[in-house]
């Protein structure tokens, strides 16, 4: 009974231990990505230039929100642009906010 416990104890420190790895690597992964894009915003502010992540986005991401489906606004801009579902959702409700839609 007490060494079933100490394998189980032991499994779990090891699967901890190799998510902070995992966790670890992604954070490695992010900064440099951060960095990029904060440079990029100075770029273009400096340069006087207004960056509309909203200009391009395809007329039916665009309806499905007036019509309120906005699971379906969030399925159609993933199907347009390959992104995740985290960064389509919140890429269709920044939409919602700047444009007022609902």
């Amino acid at each position: 009974m007490a060494e079933s416990l100490i394998f189980i104890v032991l499994g779990v420190l090891v699967i901890v231990f190799l998510m902070q790895l995992h966790f670890n690597a992604i954070a490695g992964r992010i900064a440099p990505l951060s960095r990029l894009e904060a440079k990029v915003d100075l770029l273009l502010r400096n340069a006087n230039i207004k960056y509309d992540p909203a200009a391009n986005v395809a007329t039916d991401v665009i309806e499905a929100l007036r019509r309120g489906a906005k699971i379906e606004a969030i399925k159609l801009y993933r199907e347009r642009t390959g992104v995740g579902l985290k960064e389509a959702k919140d890429f269709v409700e920044r939409l919602q906010s700047q444009t007022g839609v609902m």
